[in-house]
């Protein structure tokens, strides 16, 4: 998957637009993370600018709220995935996944492959 920030390449007269310069090292993206189900694993990234980022590589703890106070609480599965419908069946973990927990099924309010930590709120 590749983003790019360009600009079309025609003209409004269909002519070809030439480029002043080439590409950039910092236009370029990073390879997801797929976050999965298992034993807690985490990275430090180097980040823009020299800063540093923790991105979780895989974890089995999510932290759950259930609308009135904050529990640890075990992923179990993914049941579904609105990032991708293969994630489901990999156990990949994204944001706004719907996973099964030991204490009922939560949907991902966090980004785990980008924060570093994994936060979920109940779903009834």
């Amino acid at each position: 998957m590749v983003v790019s920030h360009a600009r079309g390449k025609t003209k409004p007269s269909g002519g070809k637009k030439k480029s002043a310069r080439g590409k950039k090292l910092s236009h370029k993206g990073r390879i997801p993370t797929l976050t999965k189900i298992g034993e807690l694993k985490r990275k430090t990234i180097r980040t823009k600018g020299g800063h540093s980022k923790r991105v979780t590589l895989s974890t089995e703890v999510v932290n759950l709220f259930n609308g009135t106070k904050h529990e640890k609480a075990k992923i179990l599965t993914v049941l579904e995935s609105p990032a991708n419908r293969h994630f489901t069946r990999r156990n990949i973990l994204t944001k706004g996944t719907i996973i099964n927990t030991d204490k009922g099924k939560a949907r991902i309010t966090s980004r785990p492959g980008q924060n570093g930590s994994v936060d979920a709120v109940s779903v009834k």
